[in-house]
């Protein structure tokens, strides 16, 4: 009979002990876990290296961020805008700030936040979220216009960094407010705002400062003029951004986005 069947232990119970002895040959899930944070940990190490070894590099080897007003004045006489023009108005900085790096003021020109995501989403194959700031987005405007790629965004992030020490914030938002393309043909804040609503950017609403702002991330789908319904659904975004932010209240949002955007019929100002 043996020594199971004299304590009366059956097959049943037999298999029951089997299924509870430890697995003493496989490794932990924890220690499994760990040596996978570590491999990705050394991988991000020797990323961020290697993105600091190159940044240091393309700050020699980049163009002067003194350049900067010389290719502002450039494209400003290419597309017949006077610059400098007046200081970029309260509303439009508030809504451009509070719908393309609401971060603007604090960060070095480059927002690390962002960057995060964005290396994380190269890495694991996902979708690029995006991560460029205002700087960031002058720069490829200024110096690498049409340029793709890796490199280029490195370019840009050094160049955003050069920008961003050499220039004030209002300087900044200046620059950027002149080269940017507001849709329908009209380049610059002043060209904008006098050709959509015929008066001068100081003279704008919250609704029409909002409605600028949003355009100039994709300034031919958002153009009010051409297709209404799509600019209309981007101010509705904007706003909301500059709610959450604490540009607006949730009245003053509500307000907003209840008056009339008086889209000119003539073009220009007086």
């Amino acid at each position: 009979m043996g020594l199971r069947g004299a304590l009366g232990l059956g097959r049943d119970e037999d298999e029951q002990l089997e299924k509870y002895e430890p697995e003493a040959s496989s490794p932990s899930k924890a220690r499994r876990r760990l040596k996978l944070a570590l491999r990705v940990g050394k991988i991000l190490l020797i990323l961020l290296v290697v993105l600091a070894a190159a940044v240091g590099l393309l700050f020699v080897i980049t163009p002067s961020a003194g350049q900067a007003t010389e290719l502002v004045q450039q494209e400003a006489a290419d597309h017949h805008i006077q610059y400098p023009g007046p200081p970029v108005p309260e509303y439009f900085a508030e809504a451009l700030v509070a719908t393309e790096d609401h971060r603007f003021y604090t960060n070095p020109g480059v927002d690390p936040f962002a960057l995060a995501r964005v290396v994380a989403a190269k890495i694991t194959g996902k979708q690029d979220q995006g991560g460029s700031t205002i700087t960031q987005q002058l720069a490829k405007m200024l110096y690498t216009p049409g340029q793709t790629g890796f490199a280029t965004e490195l370019e840009q992030v050094t160049l955003a960094m050069k920008l961003d020490m050499t220039y004030t914030k209002a300087q900044i938002l200046q620059m950027y407010s002149e080269v940017a393309y507001y849709g329908h043909g009209y380049y610059g804040l002043g060209q904008s705002s006098c050709g959509y609503f015929g008066r001068q950017p100081q003279d704008l609403t919250v609704v029409q400062a909002a409605m600028l702002a949003g355009a100039v991330n994709a300034p031919t789908f958002d153009d009010p003029l051409v297709y209404p319904a799509q600019a209309r659904a981007r101010l509705v975004h904007v706003l909301s951004r500059m709610q959450a932010v604490g540009y607006l209240t949730k009245q003053q949002e509500t307000q907003a986005l209840a008056a009339p955007l008086d889209l000119a019929a003539t073009r220009g100002c007086a």
